[in-house]
């Protein structure tokens, strides 16, 4: 079965064999190995330098896309074992992004650093690249469809502070400095096509964050419309992956919020709904992973009949939060609840499942075991095969 090789720009694979995204799937990051927490404290000591722990980040890399392959997991990535936060570890090599620390986050890991705009951005040096061609070195050739880089969304760079946290020196006018931002990530997108990488996902919450009562209210008292600001933000998405060619696959994954098992915003009673026209019928991707493990995240699938029909949506009905197995039965039913919202003779054509979010989003961890993770996403391939068929 072919891929999405033949595929253009926002469009996805229609036939039953989704690849990639895959029928089974996973948002990317895991918990930490203990030798890269060691590693990473003698770093923060001055006990090894940067070589030494990229050494072992290398080593505990490998043994972990190895228990993927024997897992039968379909997506590779390096389980973000490089990454202290989903974002951070990302934005800090953008020239222009400053990152600041706090002590309370310093102490307890609970308050994020905060991003600010201190100049004009520039992408002065490949950031993911090595990371790709160290992963395709560990897979054989007809695997390397399979390894997905991931990468937050461009508006991790906008949301959270807004105009305060965007120098007005570099950037009198906004429309620049969003300008400035996706051609940043296109040249990183660009060199990670040029290395061989295929399959790319947006980590995004402030889209998520816009389904919330709350920060919808945030957003408002910083001066954001909050009829154009979806709108905006794909115009920015749109602008980041316009150079990307039509045999790569694009995903968004949107969260809100998944530091040690805990979430940061609320799904409203419309579910996704006050941003779903614009995010199924706008955004230039290919796959949106989205939470629906239950109604804080996602109330209904009433939002998924705005989908187009050569688009995929991988339901996140499985949580990373929590080691309590979720119920086959129960799972089954929700996936074929959610392909009658889907418009269309088949909808079922159009959907995968996997966990709501990654397993650890910062190096933090959720509360739960290596074990229990892989019995998650085994959990999801046994779903894909009672709900799709041996083609998954």
């Amino acid at each position: 079965m072919s891929s999405a090789a033949a595929l253009p720009t926002g469009t996805a694979p229609t036939s039953l064999f989704v690849n990639p995204p895959f029928r089974h799937a996973h948002v990317g990051s895991f918990l930490r190995p203990a030798a890269v927490h060691e590693a990473r404290a003698q770093f923060a000591s001055g006990s090894i330098d940067a070589t030494a722990l990229r050494q072992i980040e290398d080593r505990e890399i490998a043994a972990h896309v190895q228990t993927l392959l024997q897992h039968n997991i379909q997506e590779i990535t390096d389980g973000e074992f490089r990454r202290e936060y989903f974002h951070l570890d990302f934005l800090k090599h953008i020239s222009g992004i400053t990152i600041s620390k706090n002590t309370l986050e310093q102490k307890e890991g609970r308050v994020p650093p905060t991003l600010s705009v201190t100049g004009k951005l520039r992408h002065t040096g490949n950031i993911e690249v090595e990371n790709f061609k160290y992963l395709r070195s560990l897979v054989p050739e007809d695997a390397v469809k399979r390894i997905k880089i991931t990468i937050p969304s461009p508006t991790m760079c906008h949301f959270r502070g807004g105009r305060a946290a965007i120098s007005s020196e570099a950037y009198p006018d906004l429309e620049e400095f969003f300008s400035d931002l996706a051609a940043v990530y296109r040249t990183e997108i660009d060199a990670l096509y040029a290395a061989g990488c295929r399959y790319v996902q947006l980590d995004d919450t402030n889209l998520a964050y816009l389904t919330d009562q709350t920060m919808r209210s945030q957003a408002q008292s910083r001066g954001e419309d909050l009829d154009r600001l979806p709108h905006d933000y794909a115009r920015l998405i749109n602008a980041s992956l316009a150079s990307k060619p039509a045999d790569m696959v694009a995903a968004i994954h949107l969260c809100k919020g998944n530091f040690r098992s805990q979430f940061f915003a609320q799904g409203s009673e419309e579910g996704y709904n006050p941003i779903a026209e614009v995010l199924f019928q706008k955004l230039n991707v290919n796959a949106f992973f989205l939470e629906w493990e239950d109604e804080r995240s996602g109330k209904d699938f009433s939002a998924l009949k705005h989908l187009p029909k050569n688009k995929i949506v991988v339901l996140g009905l499985v949580s990373s939060k929590f080691a309590e197995m979720e119920d086959k039965a129960k799972l089954v039913q929700k996936i074929n609840e959610a392909a009658k919202s889907v418009v269309g003779e088949d909808g079922l054509k159009q959907l995968a499942i996997s966990p709501q979010c990654g397993f650890s989003s910062t190096v933090h961890g959720n509360e739960i075991t290596p074990e229990t993770q892989f019995a998650k996403l085994g959990l999801c391939r046994d779903v894909a095969l009672d709900v799709w068929g041996d083609a998954v």
